[in-house]
């Protein structure tokens, strides 16, 4: 960074995310339920390698280890989900308290701690049980989610103040009920779109049950944003990144600020949207303390189906992740910039950004120089968009640990912390001690 010094505002909060079905393990015990992730893994050929959540990272167990090790780097939050099936392991119906418990347990080593704790109530382990009904794409879901919000605030709204109803909730429909990757492995387009706004219809009726039942709790919903750039200025070529916008953020977004699902999108997916009734676009666009954004990379679009196009201008690369993507700091400025000016979201916090790098251990070190690089330059972008007026809050990284990334299993290693999974040792990362001095600074030198 040269010698500049990048000092955040006061305040800002430096977090570390994980969640539940990734890291937790004990996916049969103390009285949970099944969830769509337990099915869709035990299924032959759906994830990697034939990995599963099953034990994961144990943390089911080792939370307090887990726990001890974040204060011990000096993280100041940390951002984790509930899992659904272990409060109520039938989606709805009776309480598991010994699931709670885990909870409440895991909220008081955080506050003892002095770690203040993020509750996400949903990244994406639905209860098998309400899949079998039909799952997100029936509205029965709504009314099961809104019952569990109620009991996990209940428990835990004493102590926890600052909740996401919702993580990536794109992922959930349009990836597990469009394209058959993630859990539960559907593939019908119209099940998806209906997913998408039972999803957002659920997080519009959580929020005021989480605030009756949670004394000043600040509430939002987390998004995976992507922005989307044409490769060339061909009107073919702005046309599909304008396409590919609707699908990955305007749906998702404007509904949020009040404008109604993008009617180019509606008109795109050629569904049926009789499940939107009356008043339901009111309830979707309810006022909300925070945005959370998950960013990771930017799409280049190409329009391949034009036989006359222009040259390509914008090229990704040239550094990718393990995951493929494009490494482009400089496009998260350009979306906290739009978030802000363009939706008038005046508090953001970025809930995941993160790095899956080939990670080895040697000699009980892992020297993962990528991911600071990475890290840094995402920070100094957020920073930029401080300046620019921006109202971002703080910054969790994705993630704590290696664990299990959905249907690419233990191949892909995200963690500020190395994980062995034999022995489930846990060995901080360069990265991990660098981010510890960051926090401490509030800022980079």
């Amino acid at each position: 960074m040269g010698n500049a010094k990048l000092e955040f505002p006061k305040g800002f909060l430096w977090g570390v995310a994980t969640a539940s079905y990734q890291i937790e393990g004990a996916w049969k015990e103390d009285g949970k339920g099944e969830n769509i992730w337990d099915r869709f893994s035990h299924t032959s050929g759906n994830v990697q390698d034939g990995d599963t959540g099953d034990v994961a990272c144990d943390h089911y167990h080792r939370f307090r280890d887990d726990v001890a090790l974040m204060k011990e780097l000096g993280f100041k939050a940390y951002r984790f989900s509930i899992a659904w099936p272990r409060v109520l392991p039938s989606g709805r119906g009776k309480i598991n308290e010994l699931g709670v418990q885990f909870y409440s347990d895991l909220v008081d080593e955080l506050l003892a701690a002095g770690i203040e704790p993020w509750v996400t109530l949903y990244h994406w382990d639905l209860p098998q049980a309400l899949e079998d009904e039909g799952g997100w794409a029936v509205r029965g879901s709504v009314d099961a989610f809104l019952e569990y919000t109620d009991a996990i605030t209940r428990a835990l709204g004493d102590r926890v103040k600052n909740w996401i109803t919702f993580n990536e909730p794109w992922v959930s429909a349009f990836l597990g009920y469009e394209h058959g990757v993630h859990a539960p492995g559907r593939k019908d387009l119209q099940a998806a779109v209906a997913a998408a706004h039972h999803l957002l219809l659920a997080h519009g009726k959580a929020v005021p049950v989480i605030r009756k039942n949670v004394p000043n709790a600040k509430v939002g919903i987390t998004l995976n944003l992507t922005p989307q750039v044409p490769a060339s200025q061909s009107f073919s070529d702005r046309m599909a990144a304008t396409w590919a916008d609707g699908y990955n953020n305007r749906f998702f977004l404007d509904p949020l600020v009040g404008r109604g699902y993008p009617q180019d999108m509606v008109r795109s997916f050629g569904s049926d949207m009789s499940f939107v009734l009356p008043g339901d676009m009111d309830t979707i666009a309810v006022s909300t303390d925070f945005l959370g954004v998950n960013f990771y990379t930017r799409g280049v679009i190409r329009d391949t189906k034009t036989t006359q196009n222009l040259p390509a201008e914008v090229v990704a690369g040239p550094q990718f992740t393990e995951m493929g993507w494009e490494v482009h700091p400089e496009a998260l400025y350009n979306l906290l910039c739009r978030l802000h000016f363009e939706h008038g979201f005046k508090n953001i916090y970025i809930t995941e950004n993160g790095a899956a790098f080939d990670d080895k251990l040697i000699d009980g070190h892992v020297e993962d120089t990528l991911r600071v690089d990475f890290l840094q330059r995402h920070f100094a972008m957020a920073h930029k968009a401080i300046n620019a007026g921006v109202g971002l809050r703080g910054y969790f990284v994705w993630s704590l640990m290696d664990n299990f990334e959905w249907a690419y299993g233990y191949s892909k290693r995200f963690g500020i912390v190395y994980v062995d999974y034999q022995t489930q040792k846990r060995i901080p990362k360069h990265s991990a001690h660098w981010y510890g001095k960051v926090v401490a600074r509030n800022g980079l030198d």
